[in-house]
């Protein structure tokens, strides 16, 4: 349930208000927007006495709520949430894109790529150090050695990093880690998202490849129902029929986001397609449906990476699609 007060509403008036809905049992999420004051009410609201509550002078409306995700709702929320991370915000008209190695593999390797990715106009570094992967013969990542590596790199270029969780017992090694990615295959890891939920540290959650949109979201309030609401949604295709790609890109999921959440949202074309040809159009494209950033894959020499290979962008190549995307950003901000 959401009260909506009005714009005159004294702080005393709104703190006993508060206060009354305490004593009832609700939890309270308040969201303070440029002409707006919401009290949203967090509980079993079904006995609640609406005409009570609109006896309240402060009180311009009540409105009730049927999706079982309040905190990422935008009604709960109308403006849109910009999430920082170390500086770098996505989301409230903040455009970034996110690129990086899939598996970090050497110091070298990972080096070369911060930098050109930097060069190239990327915002956050991104390179996996643990690696869920079908096969248990795959490469797995290098671990904590990885994130070693990571974390060189982002000294030496600056940039936030972001890697993939797989296990909450591992958290004490991602204290440097500026925003912590939780894979397709952990979305519905209830238990990881709790304890994602006690940190305070942005996290991007992957869509599930076989979740709704409303499952993605109630995902989501895991995480931000422990006390963490810095959380960023990222697209990367859904399991479908069609065998032409590694997966289906949903790009009707952005609006749909845009609609249902105030949380930004972000595309990443490689996993999507599995095809590095596909990434710099579906990346243009993810842009003219109005996601808030994208996440890329790049590697420096691709036909010897040691994990998706055939979807990762060289760094050449990488230059020539940001030098696409940021005027394809700049057309669609400025309609």
């Amino acid at each position: 349930m959401i009260i909506i007060l009005k714009n005159d509403a004294e702080k005393q008036q709104v703190e006993e208000l508060k206060q009354e809905m305490v004593s009832q049992g609700f939890a309270i999420h308040e969201s303070a927007g440029i002409n707006t004051q919401l009290l949203g009410l967090i509980g079993d609201t079904s006995k609640v006495d609406v005409d009570h509550v609109m006896a309240n002078d402060i009180v311009e409306t009540v409105q009730r709520i049927q999706e079982p995700y309040k905190k990422a709702n935008r009604k709960f929320h109308p403006n849109d949430t910009a999430v920082d991370i170390a500086g770098v915000k996505i989301g409230g008209g903040e455009f970034q894109v996110i690129a990086g190695p899939c598996s970090i593999e050497t110091k070298e390797q990972m080096t070369e790529v911060a930098q050109k990715v930097k060069e190239a106009g990327a915002g956050l570094l991104r390179g996996g150090a643990f690696k869920p992967r079908t096969s248990p013969y795959a490469f797995q990542g290098l671990h904590d050695e990885g994130l070693r590596l990571l974390l060189e790199a982002k000294k030496a270029t600056g940039l936030p990093v972001v890697t993939e969780i797989m296990d909450a017992s591992h958290l004490p090694l991602f204290e440097g880690v500026d925003l912590i990615q939780v894979g397709t295959r952990n979305m519905q890891n209830f238990e990881l998202l709790k304890e994602l939920g006690k940190i305070d540290k942005p996290i991007l959650l992957k869509r599930g490849m076989a979740c709704t949109i409303d499952e993605w979201l109630m995902s989501a309030e895991y995480i931000m129902a422990g006390g963490n609401e810095n959380v960023i949604l990222c697209e990367r295709g859904i399991r479908t029929y069609e065998t032409a790609v590694r997966n289906t890109l949903d790009l009707s999921a952005i609006p749909m986001i845009k609609k249902k959440s105030h949380l930004p949202v972000i595309v990443d074309p490689s996993h999507a397609t599995g095809i590095r040809f596909m990434v710099e159009p579906m990346a243009l494209a993810a842009i003219a449906a109005g996601a808030d950033g994208l996440m890329v894959e790049v590697h420096n020499n691709p036909a010897k990476a040691l994990c998706d290979g055939p979807q990762s962008l060289t760094p050449e190549g990488f230059d020539h699609m940001m030098q696409k995307v940021m005027k394809t950003r700049d057309f669609f901000q400025n309609l």
